[in-house]
């Protein structure tokens, strides 16, 4: 079964100050998307779910999906505030989406394959999709005591904007290449000599740039779904009264992690990173691309008969 890939694509993007899932960046107007689900297909991914929310379903459907749906399997699935465990409601104060781990948790009943997860405004590279496929496609080790999942993980100093804070979860890596600790930091800034972390009353925590981070590029089995189902009604216990709370992709893998139910495989890539977490990020995202173009990384188009010629090609096993 070849595996699917899961794009959370629910946020409006409100520090970019609008629907940047859908703005282009390429030369013939491709989004960011676009480029995932190209290096998505032509890594062997053989259907694409894309989380997002109810009331853009219909220009989301029309600007993205139609342009993949001769090249792969499409799905959609909502990520809803009133998508929550039975007995739990909405608090009636609550505008703030429930956070990128419950944007998993809503795709429970449309994924049953091996999945990967990646955030819709990010530009991951065409090594971190053949990393995370390779992963995927192999077999659970024989001897493994329990599931193993997998992180992309880049330098976080090659993922930062010039022009605001970003957050990103920072891990903790064992010699065995197995993720130890996660920890969302959210208020990441680059200075002279590294990158500080400046959330919180206090003094900026340092870092030296060289700490492997999620972006939110990940590797699943179906479990984590019950993962998830199990750990979202304690996750609202505690934080529901919390407008603000959001439950975050590296709280509920640490949680797993320290509480010896899985193993994380950390997956080390050096493919260059691009994201627009603000408007004026833009320029330099698309003036990256140009020069991937440039290189015969990408074609100067993206089109359905491209797409469709990998689809094939990977069936006939000419990758």
């Amino acid at each position: 079964m070849r595996p699917t890939l899961v794009v959370l694509a629910a946020g409006m993007g409100s520090r970019y100050g609008g629907l940047k899932q859908v703005d282009p960046v390429g030369p013939s107007g491709e989004t960011i998307m676009d480029y995932s689900v190209f290096d998505a297909v032509r890594a062997g991914f053989g259907r694409v779910v894309f989380v997002i929310r109810r009331d853009f379903a219909d220009v989301f459907r029309e600007t993205i999906g139609a342009k993949y749906k001769d090249a792969v399997e499409i799905d959609y699935v909502f990520q809803a505030l009133d998508d929550l465990p039975p007995g739990y409601a909405r608090p009636g104060d609550r505008t703030k989406p429930w956070g990128t781990a419950h944007a998993i948790y809503s795709a429970r009943h449309a994924v049953t394959a091996p999945f990967a997860v990646i955030n819709a405004d990010d530009f991951y590279g065409q090594d971190a999709f053949r990393t995370l496929a390779g992963f995927l496609c192999a077999a659970q080790p024989l001897a493994a005591v329990r599931p193993r999942f997998a992180m992309v993980g880049y330098r976080l100093s090659r993922t930062l904007s010039a022009n605001g804070t970003v957050a990103r979860g920072v891990c903790k890596v064992g010699a065995d290449g197995l993720l130890e600790t996660v920890v969302e930091l959210t208020r990441l800034v680059p200075v002279p000599g590294g990158v500080e972390n400046r959330e919180g009353p206090g003094a900026p925590t340092f870092l030296t740039g060289a700490e492997r981070v999620s972006l939110n590029a990940w590797g699943f089995t179906p479990c984590f779904f019950d993962f998830l189902s199990e750990r979202f009604p304690k996750w609202l216990d505690a934080n529901a009264a919390n407008p603000n709370a959001e439950w975050y992709i590296p709280f509920a893998v640490d949680e797993l992690i320290q509480g010896a139910r899985v193993d994380v495989q950390v997956l080390p890539t050096e493919s260059p990173w691009f994201g627009v977490t603000y408007r004026e990020d833009k320029p330099d995202v698309v003036a990256a691309i140009q020069a991937l173009v440039r290189e015969g990384v990408y074609p100067a188009k993206l089109c359905l008969g491209a797409m469709t010629r990998i689809n094939i090609d990977y069936a006939l096993g000419e990758k």
